[in-house]
């Protein structure tokens, strides 16, 4: 998902609400450019210092396509289960061993905590308790090549996190290794996303801008700040290209030159003339997004904040140059997502979540216009125009997704979870709203499968992003706990 990570060390927050809000990151159109889905093209390459693609990060791969190459429940009967740790969990990975590794925090006392699970059937095996900080330790975090989990903690550390057995084979959680990243970021800011490049270091953003590398083999941490005012309130893909960011008012393909960033271009975006209902911030909700049809990597694409539309905005890697600027979510008529696209060969797909009725909303966001709305929802297809010369509304459609969808390139379906209304037919949200696990054909975007998974407030999904693990069960964080949806 594209959670927000705004707010500094300093922001005092209410305590339910808040950890919840912090963990929220139709109509037939054009389809002369429809691409089928075994034709998608090229994921992002292999990033050889993350974890498996598809499961390595909260976006699949550090390119943040929204892809895995796994295929998810496949034919059967559907069921789910239901892993309670009291805590939201929006981060769950896999590393090349299989094992599951989620971030969360706690509901009482809030501490960020690492949990090991059981393959087999998701409960917790270990757990690690990291320093808590701004925005209750952090959400972002990727699975490194040794399966170590990365994460930025409380005290502007960099920890890698590795999971060992102990002489009697039971699993423990370790700190393999820690780097302070105090000298370049201040005291009231904190890391909003992290993703290693192809020379080893990890790229960082702080919520205040400041942008930078580590390489905490040698110690050596260099940074730079983005403009006053601009604000970086999701996470940070990176490519061969370079890495990409998106502040509260520009998108930006940075690279580094001996481990110092520099910035290649910048592309301001409309940012509308305030946040709206289910935005957690006041700009772009996006997680950039690479794809493209020959290296999966030509373009880069996030979701603007124009005020009466939501505008799928392309740029060219290789210069910034406008693609196109499309207006999606038109079917749902809710004009706003806070969460990152999905992007596959020269398809991209774009999950609303205007009005998602977040409890609490970072200090800072500002209030939103209008002060609240229905969950519209609403799911869009847009296609590259084959020469690249703009782009084609393919489908557009009002189906509610309450979480970041997946794609799989393995079985041809996008992943996720909807929230239906309690009132069939109406649009509304209510503490005991229904939750579906859903397969979604890419061609039409109709729903070609579904389980119920739970009913009511525990069930939240909260717009997090979904992992399709190695058999296949499908992980998805909510605000108590992980669900764990398998097909028998």
């Amino acid at each position: 998902m594209s959670l927000s990570l705004a707010p500094r060390r300093t922001t005092r927050w209410r305590p339910l609400g808040a950890l919840l809000a912090a963990f929220a990151l139709g109509c037939a159109g054009s389809s002369a450019s429809a691409v089928s889905p075994a034709a998608f093209g090229p994921t992002p390459p292999h990033n050889p210092y993350a974890g498996p693609d598809g499961t390595a990060t909260m976006h699949g791969d550090t390119g943040s396509s929204d892809t895995t190459p796994l295929a998810g429940p496949g034919a059967g009967t559907l069921s789910s289960s239901r892993t309670a740790l009291a805590s939201a969990c929006p981060t769950v990975l896999v590393g090349a061993d299989g094992y599951p590794v989620a971030l969360c925090t706690p509901i009482f006392g809030q501490v960020p905590t690492v949990h090991l699970l059981d393959p087999d059937d998701g409960s917790s095996l270990a757990t690690l308790k990291l320093t808590k900080g701004s925005l209750l330790g952090g959400v972002y975090a990727y699975i490194d090549h040794q399966d170590r989990l990365v994460v930025a903690d409380g005290s502007r550390s960099l920890l890698r996190v590795g999971h060992h057995r102990n002489g009697a084979g039971e699993w423990r959680l370790t700190v393999d290794r820690s780097l302070s990243l105090a000298s370049v970021i201040p005291g009231d800011d904190a890391v909003t996303g992290l993703a290693p490049d192809w020379d080893g270091r990890v790229w960082f953003a702080t919520g205040s801008g400041v942008v930078g590398t580590a390489d905490d083999t040698t110690g050596a941490v260099k940074a730079l700040t983005l403009p006053s005012g601009e604000r970086v309130a999701n996470s940070i893909s990176t490519a061969p290209e370079g890495t990409a960011v998106t502040t509260t008012h520009a998108t930006y393909l940075l690279t580094a030159q001996g481990g110092t960033p520099k910035v290649l271009w910048r592309k301001a975006y409309d940012r509308g003339s305030a946040r709206k209902p289910g935005l957690l911030s006041w700009g772009s909700g996006s997680t950039p997004t690479f794809l493209g049809p020959s290296k999966g990597t030509e373009y880069v694409a996030i979701v603007d904040n124009a005020d009466t539309a939501a505008n799928l905005k392309v740029y060219r890697t290789a210069d910034g140059s406008d693609v196109c600027s499309v207006p999606v979510l038109k079917a749902a008529n809710g004009p706003g997502s806070e969460n990152s696209p999905v992007g596959v060969g020269r398809s991209v797909f774009v999950a609303g979540t205007y009005g998602y009725p977040y409890p609490a909303v970072p200090e800072g966001a500002g209030d939103s216009v209008p002060a609240s709305a229905d969950f519209a929802g609403g799911l869009s297809r847009v296609d590259v125009r084959a020469d690249g010369s703009g782009c084609s509304l393919v489908w557009d459609n009002s189906l509610r997704s309450a979480a970041v969808p997946k794609l799989s390139t393995a079985d041809g379906l996008l992943h996720t979870v909807v929230r239906d209304p309690l009132i069939p037919g109406t649009k509304g949200t209510s503490l005991l709203d229904p939750y579906r696990y859903v397969q979604i054909d890419p061609d039409s975007g109709q729903i070609t499968r579904s389980a119920k998974v739970g009913t009511g407030s525990l069930y939240d999904t909260l717009q997090m992003a979904g992992t399709v693990a190695p058999d296949g069960a499908y992980l998805q964080g909510t605000v108590t706990g992980i669900l764990r949806i398998t097909a028998q």
